[in-house]
């Protein structure tokens, strides 16, 4: 079966790459090297130092994506999707939160799943993993928001 021209629309990356992303992570050098790679990819990028700004910036919308720190100070990344999550089960939407955790045991990774995460990468980040992560979450929300 041939794909329609909305879906050959949709999985070219030009299409789907000037996203907003929030970088939700307490290392100030990884937040200024994932700053430069991302916005050489076009997105646009918003920082959170920890869990709680990073909570209250996704209240203020707009956010396609967000790359979430586990260990985080005042409110780590797990508490913060989860809060997050529960925001949005009472006024609807899901924002893509992808986990970055120096933790890359599986059970490290259910927790983040538990926690209302969509997908893991594992510190020290992988750049071509990472790009195809973002991109794959950011292709699926778009779908998702296409067909209702």
């Amino acid at each position: 079966m041939g794909r329609t021209e909305g879906e050959h629309a949709l999985k070219d990356p030009k299409n789907i790459t000037r996203s907003r992303l929030l970088i939700a992570e307490d290392d100030p050098m990884l937040r200024q090297i994932m700053g430069i790679i991302l916005r050489r990819d076009n997105y646009d990028i918003d920082f959170a130092e920890n869990g709680q700004v990073a909570v209250e910036m996704w209240e203020k919308g707009g956010y396609d994506l967000i790359l979430m720190d586990v260990q985080m100070p005042w409110l780590n990344g797990l508490n913060a999707t989860a809060a997050i999550r529960e925001k949005e089960h009472s006024h609807g939407g899901h924002t893509p939160i992808i986990a970055m955790t120096a933790h890359s045991l599986q059970e490290d990774r259910q927790r983040c799943l538990a926690a209302g995460m969509d997908a893991c990468l594992s510190k020290p980040l992988d750049l071509k993993e990472s790009r195809q992560v973002i991109q794959e979450m950011l292709y699926q929300a778009k779908v998702e928001e296409e067909i209702g």
